[in-house]
């Protein structure tokens, strides 16, 4: 499974359900972590997702740091500012589906409730 680190302020809005995107840079060092989840375009070797796999995002390293699970497609695409990404500047987008898995303290994962912005992010062509 792959591990994105993530800062307070985006993960916390994740959480609360008001941020439905991730977003990374286009830079080979993200291809090679996608290309190892998500399809490839042919001839390219561009990673994309339509179909949704599991990634686990964490507020900080070490092993008792807040993380949770979410299942995520894969686009590349202009990201919102308000969610941070720069104006005008394309990047690798993690549509966030709903989240699967959280925890706080490392020492035991809970849902409460299900997260799913399927209906408020709509389709992934539609973007």
């Amino acid at each position: 499974m792959l591990v994105l680190p993530i800062k307070k302020k985006w993960f916390d809005m994740i959480i609360r359900g008001e941020k439905k995107e991730e977003y990374r840079e286009l830079k080979p060092y993200y291809i090679n972590r996608f290309k190892n989840v998500f399809f490839c375009y042919p001839y390219s070797g561009i990673p994309y997702g339509y179909d949704y796999k599991q990634i686990e995002f964490r507020n900080g390293y070490g092993e008792s740091v807040p993380r949770f699970i979410a299942l995520c497609k894969l686009d590349i695409k202009k990201g919102k500012p308000e969610w941070g990404a720069e104006p005008g500047v394309e990047y690798y987008v993690l549509i966030i589906d709903k989240i699967i898995w959280k925890s706080s303290d490392n020492l035991g994962g809970f849902i409460t409730e299900t997260l799913n912005c399927k209906e408020e992010v709509g389709s992934y062509r539609d973007m």
